[in-house]
């Protein structure tokens, strides 16, 4: 095994390999950090140019764009407070405050090693646990499926320390906007009252990037109208009080003097990837829910603490590890990203399944190195582009909220060169703002909107498979995802009242 990973390393590292490997690389973290352009259509931009190399060089090109992609959203995430793919959604919630906290270069930082050491702990993953993480993803049903995503429903009822009660409204919400247009199996067109606006759903795209953008642009605009106080003053103008340098050697310790948070986030981002149709959007979720509940101090997340970057990040870079497990595995997409690499293989004349790694060793273990080197490319990238980067903290915001608002047009246009995702965008962008002045958190709605369709998916499958509603129950693997469900939601419900109860002590008054 070691003996064919050195030789793909040795085979990568060649010029006719390397170059299209740094290319995705670099052409992953730009599409990644620009609100809208997805991984996904990144990586359709560059499939027509991967038609003339052989197999290997086209496949290390779009791997590259799959680990750059993941790792590049952080950028505006951070920066800007949007994320740049779905993925880097929870890395808003802690990277953004630390970055208008002052430290913009620590949040970016933290981000980039996180992901490139979940990334590598993914790729020690997709090497040795190939098998037996594969087979227990053959044993999921359509029950299984369902299990898990009401196990994901109940995680995040825990994001939302300050409301539990409006934490499970923003998830129903999610999960109701995931009903409106066409049924997925039926085809039954459901609360469209005979729009033709609406028969098709909305697109997930457009909602996130309105409720993320539309709704941080417009706090941030109200915030510098208010009255402002010299404390306000400062905090509005990052370029008084950042400091563009960062001691690597200080944020990796920061990263590795928290092996269990590290370990178990890329644990999450590996499992979530292996199984499909989940992606890294609800891995960066869950490992950052993770994070809150094992925390000794869950309040603070969302202030701008390390452990939420840590989290989040690797566990997006770590789900890379777990899709590629399943592509190679089993032939199965795991996600949007997978199924054009698939694509790609078949019209290359390569049959991946179970005996794809037998059959044709060279190849496998050359996409194993063209991962491994990506995130050392990734690094590269991002270090030389980083100054650049943070400069964006020093724009105004008079300059910098039109230039976003037009990216996410863009981005929102581009999607089906259509003008009904823009509209999407400014109705979500509205609805977004609303709710962030209700004191509704985000987090929960979008990991609704997330796995509302699949949810649904599976438990229509389950009933036309077989009607008798205790399988959900009785199947091991479904049971036991029920129970964790229920646990879940006790110790969201215990984090709760123990918040409440320690606000009540801090507030009461001493005689």
């Amino acid at each position: 095994m070691f003996e064919l990973l050195g030789h793909g390393l040795l085979t990568v590292l060649q010029w006719n390999y390397l170059v299209p490997l740094f290319a995705g690389t670099l052409i992953g973290v730009i599409g990644g950090a620009l609100p809208g352009v997805t991984i996904t259509m990144t990586i359709i931009v560059i499939l027509p140019f991967t038609y003339g190399l052989d197999p290997l060089q086209g496949l290390a090109a779009m791997t590259g764009v799959y680990v750059g992609g993941s790792a590049g959203g952080l950028v505006t995430a951070c920066l800007l407070g949007i994320p740049g793919t779905p993925s880097a959604i929870a890395t808003t919630f802690d990277g953004f405050p630390m970055a208008r906290g002052g430290a913009p270069g620590r949040a970016i930082w933290l981000g980039v090693w996180s992901s490139f050491f979940g990334g590598l702990l993914g790729g020690l993953f997709l090497i040795l646990v190939t098998g037996p993480l594969a087979a227990i993803a053959l044993q999921f049903g359509p029950w299984e499926y369902f299990s898990l995503f009401v196990l994901a429903m109940a995680m995040v009822a825990g994001l939302a320390e300050s409301s539990f009660i409006k934490g499970l409204l923003s998830t129903a919400i999610g999960l109701l906007i995931t009903v409106i247009g066409t049924d997925p199996i039926g085809s039954v067109p459901r609360f469209t009252f005979g729009s033709e606006f609406i028969s098709g759903g909305f697109p997930f795209l457009p909602v996130l990037i309105g409720i993320f953008a539309f709704a941080q642009i417009m706090s941030d605009i109200e915030m510098t109208r208010a009255p402002k106080t010299p404390e306000a003053v400062l905090a509005a103008q990052p370029s008084l009080g950042v400091s563009l340098g960062v001691s690597h050697l200080k944020v990796i310790g920061e990263i590795l003097g928290r092996p269990f948070l590290l370990l178990w986030s890329t644990v999450v981002g590996i499992l979530i990837g292996v199984l499909p149709a989940i992606g890294g959007s609800a891995a960066n979720m869950l490992a950052y829910d993770q994070a809150k509940k094992f925390s000794r101090h869950p309040e603070r997340f969302g202030t701008g603490v390390p452990e939420g970057i840590i989290a989040s990040e690797s566990a997006n870079n770590a789900n890379v590890g777990g899709s590629l497990v399943t592509i190679m595995a089993f032939g199965i997409p795991g996600d949007a990203v997978t199924a054009v690499m698939l694509g790609a293989m078949t019209i290359h004349g390569i049959q991946s399944g179970p005996l794809f790694v037998s059959q044709q060793p060279a190849l496998a273990y050359g996409i194993y190195a063209a991962y491994i080197l990506a995130h050392l490319l990734m690094v590269l990238i991002l270090a030389a582009g980083a100054l650049f980067m943070l400069q964006i903290t020093r724009v105004r915001l008079a300059v910098l909220a039109p230039v976003v608002l037009v990216l996410c047009v863009i981005g929102a246009y581009a999607l089906n060169n259509t003008m009904q995702s823009v509209y999407v965008l400014l109705i979500f962008g509205v609805f977004g703002y609303a709710l962030v002045k209700g004191g509704f958190p985000l987090a929960p709605l979008i990991l609704g909107l997330i796995l509302g369709d699949q949810i649904e998916i599976n438990l229509i499958r389950a009933i036309m498979t077989d009607d008798n509603p205790l399988l959900f129950f009785t199947r091991p693997i479904s049971g036991a995802l029920l129970l964790c469900a229920a646990l879940s939601v006790a110790l969201a419900v215990w984090q709760h009242l123990r918040h409440q109860a320690r606000t009540a002590r801090e507030e009461a008054p001493d005689f």
